[in-house]
């Protein structure tokens, strides 16, 4: 494993603020490294956290928290600001395939247990738990107005959700099972990705414009911009096609081993994609939009030697925004975060009853002995059950 600080919470010297790198993996860690761009973005081992008790398979990041699902059924939850865990989130009864946020205000999560919760991040109590998908969620990605989510999952469909009623919108019949669905940043398009298929769709006909195929699974998809879409997969290579035209733009090899998780981001101006192989190492590219065929160049990169799973970077933006309040003004986040997922005008309960059955509507926020006996019984149905 990397060396570096062997339990969560990360160096308390750390000033608060910056950038966070973070990685889940097979192994059951989560790792953090100190991302700092005025130092030629050297990546510092900041934590190696033994997240879970089954490898991780999702991460995902506000102005605030990580949090990370895994094959043991739960969610984890970590405040960068405080460096401390959280607790844990135990709805679900199968593993979590995905986590989205929206805003600082709401976290959907999904499951293998067919189940899509919505989270109140202040509270973190779960307002509905929608019974999304005959079989296994494998992908939901939220509209950038927070008033629609789109989810796909092991039963062939594509299915839209009307956020601020907390129902079923439509519902689109595959031909196969898709295993990754994604909103562009506009909201105009999105793409759905099948084995190794990208079909585009326009919001407006709910049609498919294009297609992206590939030779080898792709296993993840990252929009650079609302034209631009990051495609990698089973092979060692980022392409990076227009979604317009279809036409790959440029392709570089990033690895030696497939790539697991693509993930992109912009800071003073600089367009970084972030990419984590199961090589175990995760790199950092500096793409230049206006030289878009050029081959990105390597910022950094750091060997975890795990096999990696997934990867997201933290960016404490709340304390940008009160350090440059002008910009906070044009800040897509800071806009994003003033805009309720739950119209609370309309006085829509959000408390579901329906499944009486479930583990209950309200997370489990437990201490440390009730969290560790919650995973210890996780563990024993994992083991049980192979």
């Amino acid at each position: 494993m990397m060396e570096g600080p062997e339990t969560w919470p990360p160096s308390a010297g750390e000033e608060p603020g910056g950038m966070e790198l973070v990685g889940g993996c097979y192994e059951q860690i989560l790792f953090g490294f100190a991302l700092r761009p005025e130092e030629n973005w050297t990546p510092v081992p900041d934590f190696t956290h033994h997240a879970h008790t089954a490898s991780l398979s999702a991460v995902a990041v506000n102005n605030r928290y990580v949090v990370t699902g895994s094959r043991d059924e739960t969610i984890q939850i970590y405040d960068m600001k405080k460096k401390i865990e959280h607790g844990a989130l135990l709805h679900h009864n199968g593993t979590v395939t995905c986590l989205e946020f929206y805003g600082n205000a709401h976290l959907l999560s999904g499951a293998e247990d067919g189940l899509i919760c919505i989270w109140d991040t202040k509270r973190w109590e779960c307002l509905k738990a929608i019974k999304a998908h005959k079989g296994h969620v494998t992908s939901l990605s939220i509209h950038p107005s927070g008033k629609l989510a789109l989810s796909v999952g092991t039963d062939k469909t594509l299915r839209t959700w009307n956020l601020v009623e907390g129902r079923s919108a439509f519902i689109k019949n595959l031909k196969q099972n898709a295993h990754i669905v994604k909103w562009s940043p506009s909201g105009e398009n999105y793409v759905v990705v099948v084995t190794n298929k990208v079909d585009i769709y326009k919001l407006e006909t709910a049609s498919v414009s294009g297609t992206i195929t590939t030779e080898r699974r792709i296993s993840s998809v990252r929009f650079i911009t609302d034209s631009v879409l990051a495609v990698a997969g089973d092979d060692e290579v980022v392409r990076l096609y227009d979604c317009c035209s279809q036409k790959c733009l440029c392709e570089f090899k990033a690895h030696e081993n497939r790539i697991k998780d693509v993930y992109s981001f912009e800071k003073k101006g600089l367009q970084v994609i972030v990419t984590a192989s199961s090589d175990g190492y995760i790199k950092l590219w500096r793409l230049e939009l206006d030289k878009i065929q050029a081959t990105p160049a390597l910022l950094c990169e750091v060997n975890t030697k795990a096999r990696l799973t997934c990867l997201a970077v933290w960016q404490d933006t709340a304390s940008e925004a009160r350090k440059n309040p002008d910009k906070a003004t044009t800040s897509s986040n800071v806009n994003e975060d003033e805009q309720p997922l739950v119209n609370t005008k309309k006085k829509v309960c959000w408390t579901d009853n329906s499944d009486k059955s479930a583990k209950g509507n309200r997370p489990e926020m437990p201490k440390r002995q009730k969290l560790e006996s919650a995973q210890q019984e996780k563990k024993k149905k994992l083991q049980s059950s192979k």
